[in-house]
């Protein structure tokens, strides 16, 4: 029979690092004035790191009166008390860490190529450090861009500021952000921002490396267009010229095409006269994209603001298109084939004749169980005009809310806004009266509405 003392072992390794009884390494940790001398065993260490292993095996290392010195001058002794008492016990801590704290131990553990412990603390970052993540994603990516094994953390800050450029570009960090870390940003195909915004900030960035330039481009003389082509020679081959409209071009990108190589200048005019040319180029595709004929990507952004303005942390969403009625069938059976058991889902519908959209989110499902089904944080809207996204209006939930799920009926926000078929399948009702589900939002009680289409909310961070 086979018994498992695993906890007297542990128990027992405790014990030995904190008597040192025949220690014989002696670890030098952090700097002045936050340094500390730790003690441990060669055979424990190499057990556990490789890092240690390696290091305990090199023919130069260090050695004092029969014990070998190691020196790590970037780790902080506190992170590395925790990771040593790990070696010995093989248990660590790390509930109630904060996000500064995590890092910390996760920068410890990748030097010391702990894999599993790296891992460990990196999914914990990612699941329970959204806030802090969210606060300063940008200062947090340039941090762990080096530690080539943070690879989900490093994608995790990616995804935000892709998804949501205005965090890298609307700040002042952002003409101080380094030009290798830029040009990772401008090579994904999921930056979710018009290629013109895009040149025109790469410009604003260019410029500020060069404190001498003139921001006149037309003043420019020979030195100046080569010191700017030397600073963005990387970035260029990195914008998809050919998603810039003409208008865009002539006026906010032409005047820099002395920095262009003559191949480009070339291959843009062809592009721009010569009917049906098709250069060689790949499309950005945002992740937050929605096969749209209503919305675009910056409404996906103001749903995913609207969708987490109830708690405390942001997170990434994916819009997967479930059911638009011209394409599918403007039937309630079509509606509920297509939306039925599908989780949290947006709703947004055209109004006829007009630009105003409006719409809901479902934050459970819908179904057809033929009757209500009592939700939460939801929120339906109205654009005035899509196009202006000033014109968005929001009303949230109050008290005990519901979606009707019934199989003869199309989408309906409580007793508020949707499509019972009633009056045709192209009329959305509107009522509110005091008992009603969300606050008044200003519609008219019967709308004509030219088509609508379902999103699927997928979280993805």
């Amino acid at each position: 029979m086979t018994y498992n003392f695993e906890s007297d072992l542990s128990e027992a390794f405790g014990q030995l690092l904190k008597t040192e009884t025949d220690y014989n390494v002696i670890i030098h940790i952090g700097k002045e004035p936050n340094f500390k001398e730790f003690h441990a065993h060669s055979c424990i260490l190499r057990c556990r790191s490789e890092y240690f292993n390696k290091t305990l095996s090199a023919e130069n290392i260090e050695e004092k009166d029969g014990k070998y010195i190691i020196k790590l001058p970037n780790i902080l002794p506190r992170v590395f008390n925790v990771i040593l008492n790990y070696f010995y016990t093989d248990k660590i801590d790390i509930a109630n860490k904060t996000g500064t704290e995590l890092l910390n131990f996760m920068f410890a553990s990748d030097e010391l190529m702990l894999k599993k412990l790296t891992k460990l603390i990196e999914d914990s970052i990612i699941k329970n450090q959204q806030q802090f993540l969210q606060n300063d994603p940008i200062g947090i990516f340039q941090i762990i861009y080096y530690c080539k094994s943070l690879v989900n953390l490093q994608e995790y800050c990616l995804d935000k500021i892709c998804s949501d450029p205005k965090i890298l570009f609307n700040s002042d960090k952002f003409t101080q952000f380094p030009a290798p870390l830029l040009e990772i940003i401008l090579k994904r195909d999921d930056l979710n921002l018009k290629e013109i915004e895009i040149w025109e900030n790469l410009i604003k960035w260019g410029l500020a490396q060069e404190k001498s330039l003139n921001q006149d481009v037309s003043k420019w003389n020979q030195d100046d267009i080569n010191m700017f082509k030397r600073i963005l020679y990387k970035f260029i081959p990195l914008i998809r010229f050919y998603e810039i409209s003409t208008e865009d071009y002539f006026n906010k990108v032409k005047p820099y095409e002395d920095i262009f190589s003559k191949e480009l200048r070339d291959d843009i005019l062809k592009f721009y006269m010569i009917p049906g040319y098709k250069p060689k180029y790949t499309p950005r595709h945002p992740k937050c994209y929605a096969d749209s004929i209503i919305i675009n990507q910056e409404h996906l952004i103001i749903f995913t603001d609207w969708i987490d303005k109830k708690k405390d942390v942001k997170y990434i969403y994916n819009f997967n298109l479930l059911y638009r009625a011209s394409r599918d069938g403007n039937t309630a059976k079509a509606f509920h084939a297509k939306c039925d058991n599908k989780g949290a889902t947006i709703v947004v519908a055209k109004i006829t004749n007009s630009e105003q959209i409006i719409g809901g989110y479902n934050p459970l499902f819908w179904d057809s169980s033929n009757g209500n089904k009592n939700i939460k944080d939801s929120f339906i809207f109205s654009f005035t005009n899509k196009s202006n996204l000033q014109s968005a209006n929001v009303v949230y939930s109050i008290g005990n809310c519901h979606v009707q799920c019934y199989p003869n009926r199309g989408p309906i926000f409580g007793n508020d806004l949707g499509l019972n078929f009633s009056s045709g399948p192209n009329i959305w009702t509107y009522c509110w009266y005091l008992l009603n589900c969300y606050p008044p939002l200003d519609l008219p009680n019967s709308i004509n509405v030219d088509d609508y289409e379902v999103f699927q909310v997928i979280k993805r961070y």
